[in-house]
């Protein structure tokens, strides 16, 4: 039974609504309409405004209760208490402050709403504009850069024209030269075999002789020589029994060039053409991420003009060969005789290095053999000196072992003891001096052991790479073709 005065509980009142500063959703959709005050229970925490803060205290006086009699019995709480059910409700409402805000929220959104779609109506009505402008500034930029591709190819394909016929015409001039330059060709055979067994023999050579010597360095270049003679007689000699090959090689990328020059107009120009309300266009998804190009605009116009300068360097080769073979001649033969002399000269020089480094090895080894002999005596006379200090050494450590057993007071440290203690101190320090003299003067020892060892080595690799340089290699460069061999008319 509830006392009176005090506050019902939720049993007898109705469900506490929102506060005034919780305002209902405002939407437009029509549930909206219906439900216009949903129910937010209110915390009993919070006090609303219009209530007395006296209502939720104690009363400080507790009221007298009636003696209970029958006329209470069965009466519900309600109707006992009528007018505290009646405030319940009444804390339910809301403000007219809250009605009034809760209008001007929808008027500003919906105010909100309108001006952004507005804008937005705007915004799309210019984008379009805007697009439309920027898609017909597109597709004339495209069919301008066609319209200058179709060009490019034009200018291309006149010039593949040109040189094509010029090739055609110098394709039928490949007659002379043919057996002078294959017998030249066979004679330079000798020379670079003697070459190249000189090279061999020399990498037959020992040690520190296995240097890339001025000697090495001319075989090479007398090699080098050879074959480069070798490869442009082979190179013209091709040309004169062959070039027929060679110009179909050439002729045959620019016929190729000119056919993709000609698909490549015929498409572009087609492409060209192209407009919106031509026949055939379509849709084609995805064909803007395939990339299937293998060129770029340099690229491409280097590849074609490569095509018309190795036509023309042709062109030009099979004239040369035809004005200039008896000249090229001569110069080959002379270019080797000049590099075989050369190479002869260089033998000469590095044989008598060769033969002055071996003398010197041999002077050197001889005193080298002198100095082995005089540290080992010495050796030997420092080891005698750190056998000589032993007995001086023991003396003096047993005098000090002797003198410690002087009884009490003797036991003086006197001038006598001082000096023992000293003296052996100095023979150990002389020891240790003499041991580390020892250790230097074998460390020499075996430093003049390796030398001598890496000189007797040196002297017979001196002598090895006199016998490969003199004997085998000068006794095989005796002889030469001569220059009418070499220019092919014998």
């Amino acid at each position: 039974m509830e006392l009176v005065g005090s506050p019902l509980t939720a049993t007898y009142a109705h469900p506490r609504s929102t506060p005034t500063k919780f305002l209902p959703a405002i939407s437009t959709m029509a549930s909206s309409y219906k439900n216009r005050f949903p129910y937010y229970p209110l915390p009993q925490s919070i006090s609303l405004p219009w209530m007395p803060s006296a209502y939720y205290k104690t009363a400080a006086i507790n009221p007298t209760l009636a003696p209970f009699s029958k006329s209470s019995q069965g009466l519900t709480p309600s109707r006992m208490l009528p007018f505290v059910s009646n405030r319940t409700t009444l804390f339910t409402r809301y403000t007219p402050d809250d009605w009034y805000r809760s209008n001007l929220t929808n008027y500003k959104a919906s105010e909100t709403s309108r001006h952004n779609a507005e804008r937005l109506r705007v915004d799309t009505s210019r984008m379009i504009q805007d697009k439309y402008q920027q898609t017909k500034k597109t597709q004339v930029e495209s069919t301008k850069n066609l319209g200058e591709r179709v060009n490019d190819i034009e200018f291309w394909k006149s010039e593949l024209c040109r040189e094509l016929d010029e090739m055609i015409g110098e394709t039928n001039a490949l007659t002379d030269m043919k057996k002078r330059l294959e017998r030249a060709l066979a004679e330079t055979e000798a020379p670079l075999q003697v070459a190249q067994e000189c090279l061999l023999h020399r990498e037959k050579r020992m040690g520190i002789d296995l240097v890339h010597d001025d000697v090495e360095k001319q075989l090479f270049t007398e090699v080098d020589v050879i074959r480069s003679c070798q490869e442009r007689m082979q190179r013209y000699l091709d040309k004169a029994k062959a070039q027929l090959a060679s110009n179909r090689a050439a002729q045959h990328e620019l016929e190729r060039d000119l056919a993709n020059k000609q698909a490549a107009h015929r498409i572009d120009d087609k492409c060209h053409h192209l407009r919106n309300t031509s026949d055939g266009i379509s849709y084609y998804r995805g064909v803007e991420r395939v990339d299937a190009t293998i060129s770029v605009p340099e690229s491409w116009a280097k590849f074609t003009d490569d095509n018309i300068l190795r036509s023309q360097s042709e062109r030009a080769a099979s004239a040369k060969l035809r004005d200039n073979i008896e000249n090229l001649l001569v110069v080959m033969a002379n270019e080797m005789w000049r590099q075989f002399n050369t190479v002869n000269v260089a033998f000469t020089n590095r044989i008598a290095e060769t033969a002055d480094a071996k003398s010197k090895i041999q002077t050197h080894l001889a005193k080298t053999l002198q100095e082995i002999f005089q540290i080992e005596m010495n050796i030997e006379a420092i080891r005698k000196a750190i056998r000589d200090k032993g007995p001086p050494l023991k003396v003096a450590q047993t005098r000090l072992d002797e003198r410690t057993r002087r009884p009490n007071v003797e036991l003086c440290r006197d001038t006598a003891q001082l000096r023992l203690v000293n003296e052996v101190h100095e023979i150990d320090e002389t020891i240790q001096s003499l041991q580390q003299r020892l250790r230097d003067a074998e460390d020499t020892l075996q430093m003049l052991v390796r030398a001598k060892s890496v000189l007797e080595h040196d002297l017979a690799v001196k002598a090895n790479s006199l016998f490969i340089d003199q004997e085998k290699c000068m006794g095989m460069r005796k002889t030469f073709p001569s220059t009418v061999r070499l220019v092919g008319y014998v």
